[in-house]
């Protein structure tokens, strides 16, 4: 595992690397090495869950001042469902540096949304016991990017990012977008697609998931989060 270009994806400098490397061994990888000393990244995962849990708690209170109690358990659920945490992770390449079993690999297991979303909350987790609770703050609320200001601007319908584009193009005058499926990965009971989406012919966003409708929301807001680097849209 190439630790140096990791943190540099990351934008964290640990101090205990083994943190960050055990945050990415999968259990499939003990059976077949035993180099590895560290343990997978369950214990981590857990953490994460909980670290995760909080951050997205408190800005959502933070920030959705008008949703009661019942609004921000769905603005929470929406925002660190799996298929979130699995984009996320696919935008940060954490998928190429898994540690799994040759097997498992050969079968997909990098493109697995389960894994994926597991490897995301296991980072946090490390960021967290190496750096602190505001560095792991900072790096979640970094790599949620526009998910996080599109929750604030339209209440806790934030997975319908499709609408969203829509609705830049339209107002700006330009064609609408549209979805096509340039990859079909993983194991046949749980395929991974993949998408992109276009304007004129100029690709704007991809996304993936284990459904083609999934997969669009999250091509679309791949495009989203590209176009708020911008400008706001």
């Amino acid at each position: 595992m190439d630790i140096d270009k990791l943190e540099e994806i990351l934008e964290v400098k640990f101090t205990d690397t083994s943190l960050l490397e055990q945050s990415l061994i999968h259990r499939s990888a003990l059976n077949e090495n035993d180099d590895l000393t560290l343990g997978s990244y369950e214990r981590l995962e857990f953490l994460g869950d909980a670290v995760l849990d909080l951050v997205v708690s408190q800005e959502l209170y933070t920030r959705c001042l008008d949703l009661d109690e019942g609004g921000l358990s769905k603005g929470r659920s929406n925002l660190v469902r799996g298929s979130t945490l699995a984009v996320i992770a696919q935008e940060l390449t954490l998928g190429e540096f898994l540690i799994l079993g040759k097997g498992y690999s050969d079968s997909g297991g990098r493109t697995t949304e389960s894994n994926l979303a597991a490897a995301y909350e296991a980072v946090v987790a490390a960021i967290y016991l190496d750096q602190g609770l505001n560095c792991a703050r900072d790096f979640i609320i970094r790599t949620y990017g526009i998910r996080l200001d599109d929750l604030t601007s339209i209440g806790t319908e934030a997975s319908n990012y499709k609408s969203l584009l829509q609705e830049h193009y339209q107002a700006i005058g330009q064609a609408s977008p549209t979805y096509t499926v340039i990859s079909i990965e993983g194991p046949d009971h749980d395929p991974v697609f993949t998408i992109q989406v276009t304007v004129e012919e100029t690709t704007i966003g991809t996304g993936s998931g284990t459904r083609k409708s999934e997969a669009e929301q999250n091509a679309a807001s791949d495009a989203l989060r590209k176009l708020s680097t911008m400008t706001r849209i």
